[in-house]
């Protein structure tokens, strides 16, 4: 039995190219293709695909709201989101509104292929790079007890907007240990910038 495919993808070359994998594949048929999701639901009752390859990206109607139309009707159907961005945001709107898997559109034709079959047979797929930020997503939060009271102390001056050489003055410290210091708090919060720990600090350490 074939594994039926739709494409969706607003670039006519890469969707000649995916329908001609398809075609040239054995296991797998060409279901149809469209350009954006404007009649997704139309489209679905009159191919009945097994996997929906949608590009996420595309004018009009786009894959997110493509993926709620196409499931809300045809819960059943396993869609395989793909994009050229590996968006945080977009990798979880696409997880709750029931995609099957997520996938680059850099990742090779046998990846892509082996994704079909996986989430078909009822399986999940994620790209590695994918997979670690849903990881991350759902690592426990951080308590702000893994701060110590001078990382505390230091993060609160960050966030009153005094800069490295002012907190080494009023500690009485130097430069760099006041730069260790905030290596350290950004490194047991999880953050890249000093914006993301002040952040933190005003969600979760100031109460005054």
């Amino acid at each position: 039995m074939s594994i039926r495919v739709f494409i969706y993808d607003d670039n006519i070359a890469r969707r000649d190219s995916l329908k001609n994998l398809i075609q040239f594949t054995d296991e797998f048929e060409y279901a149809g293709e469209a350009e954006n999701c404007k009649n997704a639901v139309a489209e679905m009752e009159d191919t009945q695909p097994d996997v929906v390859l949608m590009d996420i990206n595309m004018p009009e109607v786009n894959g997110l709201e493509g993926l709620k139309k196409i499931k809300a009707v045809n819960p059943e159907i396993k869609v395989l989101m793909q994009t050229v961005f590996d968006d945080s945001d977009k990798i979880f709107t696409s997880i709750r509104n029931g995609a099957s898997g997520y996938i680059l559109k850099t990742d090779s034709s046998q990846k892509l292929l082996q994704a079909i079959r996986d989430v078909y047979n009822g399986g999940a797929v994620m790209n590695p790079g994918i997979a670690v930020k849903v990881l991350d997503y759902f690592k426990p939060s951080v308590s702000a007890t893994t701060l110590s009271d001078r990382e505390t102390e230091v993060l609160n001056l960050l966030a009153n907007g005094l800069s490295y050489k002012m907190i080494a003055d009023k500690l009485g410290v130097t430069f760099n240990t006041v730069s260790t210091y905030t290596k350290r708090i950004y490194e047991k919060l999880h953050v890249a910038s000093l914006g993301e720990a002040i952040s933190y600090y005003y969600k979760h350490l100031k109460y005054d």
